[in-house]
C-alpha cells in the first residue's frame, strides 16, 4: 500500500475545500460526498527502526475538510457513546468554523487529556460507532474521524500555547489523596482540584503518568505529551509525590487518620501480569509484557546511548496475545532490532480484540500473524535459555462468556517454532499489595476493589475507580470512572 505525504493530503484537502469556498451551507448530500480525511503516517519502511510517532496528525486544511463531514445532529448519539460525554458536535462545528481555540474550549469542558484520547482511545467502538454518517454509508469506516479531529485541536492548541488554566473554586480546606497516576488518577485529581481541595497524588514509580507512560510506546503515544498533562495539574496547583507506595510508604489509615486527608480515590490500575501455565516460562528470554514494555518505555531501554536499562534483544520473537498490549510489544521488538516477529492467538483475526488500527500498523511493519494457535510449552537449552515453542493448533468452538468463539485444541497438532524470545500479553489482573495491606479493603476474586454506584470502597471516605474496579480497559473508560469519582468525593466533602 502506497502512503501519500503529508504535503500531498494537504494539498488534496486543500483543493477541496476550494470547491467548496464561499458556500455558506453544505446539504446533507454535499457532506456525504466529501471522503473520509486519511491520516498522514510515516512508511512503514522507516518507522519500523525508530521509536517516532507513527501518525503524524491531520493537517489545518485536512481537519477543517473532516469537521464539514460531521451533520451536527440534533440529538448527537455520538455523545451517548463518549464515557466522558464530549460535546463532540460542538467541538467538530467549531473546527468546521475555524475557531480552535473554541473546539479546544469545548473538549476541554469534558476531557482534560485530548491529545492522549485522540490516539489511543477505541473511538470506532464508541463514539464513532453511532456516528449518524457511517451508519448512512452503512459503513463505519465511513464515520466522522472525531478521535483524529480530538487529538489534532488539542495538538494545535499546545503549539500555539493556548494553556489558560481552569477556573479553581475557593480553597475549602479539604484534603484529597489520590493513589495512583493514571487516566483515572489524574482526572480526579483535576475535577477535585477544580473544585477548591488540596489535591496530593501519590505514584509509586520515579515518573507519574501510570500506564500511559509505561505500557504505551513512544510510537503510539510521546511521553511528552502525557508529561505536558502532568505538569498543567502541577500549574492549577495539584501536589504530586512519587517513589511513595501506599501501603508501604504509609499505610491508608495513616494516610486519613495521622495526616489529615478528608477522602482517598484509589486508581492504581491493572498492572500484575497474567501468564500461561505452561512449562517453560521461567526461562531466560521470557518477558511478560508489563515487563517488556516498562523496560523499553519507562526505562527508555530503546535508547542504549543514554539509558543502561538491562533488556534482551532477541531475532526472533514469539509474543502470545491479541489485544493492543500484544500489538505493542510485537512492534516494539521490531524497534529493537528482531529480525522476526511472530504474534501468535488461539482465536481468529475476526475476535481480536485490538484496535483494527494496530493490527493494521502491526502487519505493515512485517509482524507474522499466527492465528488459531498457542503455546504447549516453551523449549530451552541446557542454559536454561529460551530456544523455541512448542505450538498447539486449534479450533473454534461454541461461545463463552466473553461472547467469543471459544478455542479447542486440536490432539495431536503439535509443532515447533524456533524463537530465541518469548513476550506474553494475555492481560494483567489487579496488583494486591494495596488490598493485602488495607484491612477491610474488600475485593473480588479477581483482585478488583469492590464499589458501589458512587464508586466507595467499603472503607469509609475511601474511593476506587478505573481498572482496578473494571479491570484492564481503556485510557477513556477510566476517565469517565476518575470524573464519576471526584463528582461522589465533592458531594462527601460538600456534605
Amino acid at each position: 500500500m502506497a502512503h501519500k505525504t503529508t504535503s500531498s493530503l494537504a494539498a488534496e484537502a486543500r483543493a477541496r475545500l476550494d470547491a467548496l469556498a464561499g458556500r455558506t451551507h453544505l446539504s446533507t448530500a454535499q457532506r456525504r460526498e466529501i471522503p473520509v480525511q486519511e491520516m498522514p503516517h510515516q512508511p512503514p519502511c522507516e518507522r519500523v527502526r525508530n521509536m517516532s510517532e507513527v501518525a503524524l496528525g491531520y493537517t489545518p486544511e485536512q481537519a477543517r475538510l473532516e469537521a464539514l463531514r460531521c451533520l451536527e445532529c440534533k440529538n448527537a448519539p455520538c455523545i451517548a457513546g463518549c464515557p466522558v460525554g464530549v460535546n463532540i458536535p460542538g467541538f467538530i462545528g467549531a473546527i468546521a468554523h475555524g475557531d480552535l481555540q473554541r473546539a479546544l474550549e469545548v473538549v476541554k469542558e469534558s476531557n482534560l487529556l485530548p491529545a492522549i484520547c485522540g490516539r489511543v482511545c477505541p473511538q470506532e467502538t464508541q463514539c464513532q460507532a453511532r456516528c449518524v454518517v457511517g451508519k448512512m454509508h452503512k459503513n463505519p469506516n465511513r464515520a466522522v474521524s472525531i478521535g483524529r479531529l480530538e487529538r489534532f485541536v488539542a495538538d494545535f492548541g499546545r503549539q500555539q500555547h493556548w494553556a489558560a488554566a481552569p477556573e479553581i473554586k475557593p480553597a475549602t480546606g479539604k484534603k484529597v489523596g489520590i493513589v495512583g497516576s493514571g487516566p483515572a488518577s489524574l482526572t480526579a485529581a483535576a475535577d477535585l482540584r477544580r473544585a477548591g481541595h488540596a489535591v496530593t497524588i501519590f505514584e509509586a514509580f520515579h515518573k507519574p503518568g501510570g500506564v500511559m507512560i509505561y505500557g504505551i510506546p513512544e510510537f503510539r503515544l510521546p511521553k511528552r505529551i502525557v508529561d505536558a498533562e502532568v505538569e498543567a495539574l502541577i500549574r492549577i496547583g495539584v501536589e504530586i509525590r512519587t517513589n511513595f507506595v501506599v501501603g508501604r510508604t504509609r499505610t491508608m489509615a495513616q494516610l486519613l487518620d495521622e495526616d489529615g486527608y478528608d477522602a482517598i480515590f484509589i486508581g492504581t490500575g491493572a498492572g500484575l501480569p497474567k501468564f500461561m501455565h505452561v512449562e517453560g516460562e521461567s526461562l531466560v528470554g521470557v518477558y511478560s509484557a508489563n515487563e517488556y514494555l516498562t523496560r523499553v518505555n519507562l526505562m527508555r531501554a530503546y535508547d542504549a546511548q543514554h539509558a543502561g536499562t538491562p533488556i534482551l534483544r532477541p531475532r526472533r520473537v514469539a509474543v502470545f496475545g491479541g489485544g493492543n498490549v500484544a500489538m505493542d510489544s510485537a512492534r516494539s521488538a521490531l524497534r529493537l532490532g528482531a529480525e522476526q516477529v511472530h504474534l501468535i492467538y488461539r482465536r481468529t483475526e475476526v475476535e481480536m480484540p485490538a484496535r483494527l488500527e494496530e493490527i493494521q500498523h502491526a502487519k505493515e511493519e512485517g509482524v507474522q500473524f499466527h492465528f488459531l494457535e498457542n503455546a504447549k510449552r516453551i523449549l530451552g537449552d541446557e542454559a536454561d535459555r529460551v530456544i523455541g515453542v512448542e505450538l498447539l493448533r486449534y479450533r473454534l468452538g461454541e461461545p463463552d462468556s466473553s461472547g467469543r468463539a471459544s478455542p479447542v485444541a486440536i490432539d495431536g497438532s503439535e509443532f515447533t517454532l524456533d524463537v530465541d524470545g518469548v513476550i506474553v500479553a494475555i492481560g494483567n489482573d489487579s496488583n494486591p499489595l494495596l488490598v493485602q495491606a488495607t484491612p477491610g479493603l474488600k475485593a473480588d476474586k479477581y483482585g478488583r476493589i469492590q464499589v458501589d454506584q458512587d464508586l466507595r470502597t467499603s472503607l469509609d471516605r475511601v474511593y476506587a475507580g478505573g481498572d482496578i474496579v473494571q479491570g484492564a480497559a481503556t485510557v477513556i473508560i477510566a476517565m469517565g470512572q476518575g470524573r464519576r469519582a471526584a463528582r461522589s468525593i465533592n458531594a462527601l466533602l460538600a456534605g
